[in-house]
């Protein structure tokens, strides 16, 4: 099935409205700003794809809006309910005890991407830096349980800098390594119908960013594979800020652009979810060609939406005007610009906002 219903047009209700699923093959903008719907609406989409293509998803969830996308809802009906039962669906957890828990390894980093883990920079800090370009030489000081004691061990001072270094960041106690367990980079290999990374219960703030990192490092050292994958990331100004201000982001920023650039010859597509267009870096913005657009009432990022999507022309600044769950829709995977009304969920949504407590009587 190509076409993916996902809602009628806002002003003939009675008509329904289908994205082609083909042109997932390119990349997705997806935006609207806190209450618009934004991801509920995202979710709408999510599944069409997942119960009518065969086309396998990573979703990069940090507010654990997705969780639950393995659940469907008692209103879905006795048939999706079975075929959602049936599907492929991964849900690794940051914090839960309880199913798959979030894990990388620390040796599949790259070795800038361990640099910048370790705020290491190769002009001011030449010999630590070469002495991590060179340390996989030394299999004995690569796992993370025992590396800061094997650096220490060392005769050569730089090594011991290196472990002080380490050590002093904490970075090797992060809840996020594996330690010889199974890692989610393990089951995106396996291509499940989808893998949900919820990345918000990590201690540490760069552990969400080194955790994604690790894992488009990975499709990306495995591009020529060639093996389609559409990979969604939610609130995507975390992941990809036009001005990254750490090691870390800047990492992580360069892959997306790279990805962004190059991925869709390999099978790499992005879906990106955020708020404002502003909050994304530039050179990935730049790169979508469709477009899902919710509420947008700044003039500067409707501005920005009609500068790199022309091809919606002047219908973004509707967008000021609407109310929850409505949404333009532009691009290569719909025939014309068209404004929907959403339809409903089929699986449970999390997340969602916190009710302000009120006084009874």
């Amino acid at each position: 099935m190509t076409q993916l219903t996902i809602g009628t047009e806002l002003d003939t209700p009675n008509t329904s409205v289908q994205l082609d699923a083909r042109r997932f093959n390119r990349h997705t903008f997806w935006c609207g700003q806190s209450g618009s719907g934004k991801t509920y609406a995202l979710g709408v989409v999510l599944e069409q794809l997942l119960l009518h293509t065969e086309l396998p998803m990573l979703i990069l969830d940090p507010n654990s809006d997705f969780v639950r996308l393995n659940e469907a809802r008692e209103t879905a009906g006795d048939d999706v309910a079975a075929r959602v039962a049936e599907t492929d669906i991964r849900v690794f957890h940051s914090s839960r005890s309880d199913g798959e828990r979030l894990h990388v390894r620390y040796v599949d980093l790259s070795t800038p991407s361990k640099a910048a883990l370790l705020q290491l920079d190769p002009i001011a800090d030449p010999e630590e830096y070469n002495l991590l370009l060179h340390i996989e030489e030394h299999t004995e000081v690569i796992d993370t349980d025992n590396m800061v004691a094997r650096l220490r061990a060392s005769d050569d001072p730089g090594m011991r800098r290196l472990a002080n270094r380490v050590d002093n960041l904490e970075v090797l106690d992060w809840d996020l390594w594996s330690r010889g367990s199974t890692t989610v980079t393990d089951a995106i290999d396996e291509r499940p119908r989808a893998t949900v990374m919820d990345l918000g219960g990590f201690a540490h703030q760069a552990e969400p960013k080194i955790a994604a990192l690790a894992v488009l490092e990975h499709l990306w050292r495995n591009r020529e594979e060639r093996r389609p994958i559409l990979i969604v990331i939610d609130e995507a100004h975390n992941l990809c800020p036009p001005n990254p201000r750490t090691d870390v982001e800047r990492a992580l920023t360069e892959q997306l652009v790279q990805i962004a650039a190059e991925g869709r010859k390999f099978g790499l597509w992005l879906l990106l979810s955020t708020q404002r267009p502003t909050k994304i870096h530039p050179n990935v913005l730049s790169q979508c060609d469709n477009l899902g657009l919710m509420r947008v009432n700044a003039p500067r990022d409707l501005a920005e939406l009609a500068d790199v999507f022309g091809f919606a022309g002047d219908k973004v600044s509707r967008s000021q005007r609407f109310t929850q769950g409505q949404a333009l829709f532009a691009g290569g995977f719909i025939a014309q610009p068209t404004y929907v009304q959403m339809g409903q969920r089929l699986t449970e949504e999390s997340g969602g906002d916190v009710r302000v407590p009120l006084r009874e009587g």
